[in-house]
């Protein structure tokens, strides 16, 4: 049995940016295998649940009425490496799209839906730590 990071909003913990949650029953079965170890880094950064939404813009993170949050995101991800270092984690299973956790593809910063190249704040510091990102709809097992 191995750690694993995962964004507890896919756990089905209500801390998404509109206080909801985005369960997920294939992340809920990694629990038969390994040991989940639930962050978010916009709750660990210091901002609230609910919340504005926010999106990256280039290498600041802005939420929908233009406050740059981007220092909450870098603490929020800083937080979340010192956990995944105290648990020994070498993966993570984090929220496709967000600002903080998305791998490969974030919202641009238009508030429009639209996709671009790039990595959320929390999952990047991960990568360049040696943490293998992956998200909800990757092959798990």
């Amino acid at each position: 049995m191995s750690n694993i990071l995962v964004s507890a909003c896919l756990l089905g913990v209500d801390c998404k940016y509109n206080g909801k949650n985005n369960r997920n029953e294939n992340v809920l079965r990694l629990m038969e295998k390994h040991t989940l170890i639930p962050v978010c880094p916009e709750q660990l950064g210091g901002l609230s649940t609910p919340r504005e939404p926010s999106e990256k813009s280039g290498e600041r993170v802005i939420s929908k009425s233009g406050t740059d949050v981007t220092e909450n995101y870098k603490k929020g991800a800083d937080e979340v490496l010192k956990i995944a270092r105290l648990y020994g984690c070498k993966r993570a299973v984090l929220k496709a799209k967000s600002p903080s956790c998305g791998s490969g593809k974030v919202y641009d910063g238009t508030f429009s839906g639209t996709l671009i190249d790039g990595d959320g704040v929390t999952a990047q510091l991960l990568k360049q730590n040696g943490i293998e990102v992956q998200n909800e709809n990757s092959e798990l097992l």
